[in-house]
């Protein structure tokens, strides 16, 4: 793993051991991980492991489009566009 350094701060080199100079680990140091962060990894892998779509969903609109049993509600459709529409121009900078 890459290093930041000393990010925003003072760029000169300083001597080992100088004061604010950083820490070093012995050869063989162990590093044990917050449980905060144990939580964040097995969290990651869940979010990995879950697909971003819903295969049996598609599927079951796939054979009600196909069998004529899928109805488009256009008031819906138009309402949903109308609300992404107002987000995107809320987020635009200068906006009020």
């Amino acid at each position: 793993m890459k290093s930041l350094g000393n990010v925003g701060g003072d760029n000169r080199a300083k001597p080992a051991g100088a004061a604010g100079a950083p820490a070093s680990a012995a050869p063989g140091a162990q590093v044990q991980l917050s449980s905060l962060s144990s939580s964040l990894q097995q969290a990651e892998a869940t979010i990995s492991a879950t697909p971003v779509v819903d295969q049996s969903r598609v599927d079951e609109i796939k054979a009600a489009m196909s069998e004529g049993r899928f109805k488009v509600d256009a008031e819906k459709v138009a309402d949903g566009l109308i609300e992404s529409v107002r987000q995107m121009l809320q987020a635009q900078p200068g906006r009020a």
